[in-house]
């Protein structure tokens, strides 16, 4: 994704605060996310995160901090700026007796300058169904219903709050596809998720919010020092084998997993790949379920999250 090194930030946050009552849920926080990116919110239940979207939509007020979306304060936006904002709840009732074609022409009508409602359909994938009920709809294509309705008034910016719960993989997979095709018209994402994989493969920046702060921002490749982190060599000792006989200083640094497999964090994976292989080739034995990589998006948000589990 490319944008002009000047362009004004869709959404800028500086030390926003909010309270309930003697319970501090929003404590300070700072966002800039600019235009045309997918920018994914995590965190644990109850940290922050349905506060925070709703004040950044304007259907609820802060205590103190300075908000701009789309260049304006949603505390006092008007119609005309919420025009330019589509919203994806994590739930929505649809009127049963309506199709999905008159059901997003009566949205469309709702907007000055609306998308063709044809095009919409065809862009979340309800084209053979449009003329269907909503009540004729699987819980998954009324998920794309939802976007549909967000995205017929053609807007700037699009909230979307765990688009994919409940899912099955072909449909989460589907859904990514529409979102992917949201960031190519340029649209700006504000992407609420638990899902680690649905970060790592749409989002542009991340940020982790825990207890009401912002415990780490960045790319998903470099969250909390991702990309800094030691390299984990995992596989399966052959039979008759001993740690202590492994190569040079993996041996050393060796340890059998809970999962039984033998696990080294090192520095220089290439190198201690081709010091393994050739150890186990010298030996005539295979390494067939071998792995390397660094620390999954999901290991380093359980680093930060600590475990946290909450309730909203």
């Amino acid at each position: 994704m490319s944008r002009a090194p000047d362009a004004q930030p869709a959404i800028a946050v500086s030390e926003l605060r909010k309270s309930y009552g003697e319970h501090e849920v929003v404590r300070g926080i700072d966002l800039e996310i600019h235009p045309g990116e997918v920018f994914a919110f995590l965190g644990p239940n109850g940290a922050g995160k349905t506060t925070t979207v709703e004040i950044l939509e304007g259907y609820r007020p802060r205590d103190s901090g300075e908000v701009r979306v789309l260049d304006r304060d949603p505390a006092s936006a008007d119609g005309q700026w919420r025009s330019r904002i589509g919203l994806v709840l994590q739930s929505c009732t649809m009127p049963a007796e309506l199709t999905v074609r008159e059901l997003v022409e009566l949205y469309a009508g709702y907007y000055p300058h609306p998308r063709s409602a044809a095009e919409t359909i065809d862009l979340v994938g309800l084209t053979d169904k449009r003329d269907a009920r909503t009540s004729q709809l699987s819980g998954g294509q009324l998920r794309r219903l939802d976007v549909a309705l967000a995205l017929i008034g053609d807007p700037e910016l699009v909230f979307l709050d765990e688009p994919t719960t409940g899912f099955d993989p072909s449909a989460r997979h589907h859904a990514w596809e529409v979102i992917a095709n949201l960031r190519e018209l340029g649209k700006t994402i504000f992407l609420t998720t638990h899902y680690m994989d649905e970060a790592q493969t749409l989002a542009d920046h991340v940020a982790v919010i825990v207890a009401g702060q912002i415990v780490a921002q960045g790319t998903p490749q470099t969250l909390g020092g991702r990309d800094r982190e030691l390299s984990n060599i995992s596989f399966t000792l052959p039979p008759g084998s001993a740690l202590s006989e492994l190569p040079g200083a993996l041996a050393s640094s060796a340890r059998v997993g809970e999962d039984g497999r033998v696990h080294v964090s090192v520095n220089d994976p290439a190198r201690s790949l081709h010091a393994l292989a050739g150890w186990a080739l010298d030996r005539g034995d295979e390494l067939g379920d071998l792995t390397v990589g660094r620390p999954t998006l999901e290991d380093v948000y359980l680093r930060l999250t600590d475990g946290q589990v909450h309730q909203e």
